[in-house]
């Protein structure tokens, strides 16, 4: 029975230790370029900013649409409103309003 133990070698040790530089170097890596890393983290941060951007726009629009919208309800309807819209609509005029042509040539 051989009780010999075997020595490593340093090329063993280079082996491991350049094994793990290696692992380290694409951890850092991932950590800066990866899917989560700290250069997407900052594309993603600024693409938030632009669609909470949009979404205010947005949000401003459809609160006008809601105004107008509610100025058509009819227990709030407003005549002269009505009339206006309703003169615009048709393209007519009542015979007490003066009518102002507008030419379309500059």
């Amino acid at each position: 029975m051989s009780t010999r133990f075997k020595r490593s070698t340093i090329y063993r040790h280079f082996l491991i230790g350049a094994a793990l530089v290696t692992f380290q170097a694409y951890l850092g890596y991932s950590a800066v370029n990866g899917q989560f890393g700290i250069e997407n983290q900052r594309q993603m941060l600024e693409k938030i900013e632009a669609l909470r951007a949009e979404q205010s726009s947005l949000q401003t629009q459809i609160d006008a649409y809601k105004l107008r919208i509610d100025l058509f309800n009819p227990t709030r309807l407003d005549p002269d409103l009505l009339s206006e819209k309703a003169r615009a609509l048709l393209s007519m005029a009542e015979p007490q309003d003066i009518v102002v042509p507008v030419s379309t040539l500059n």
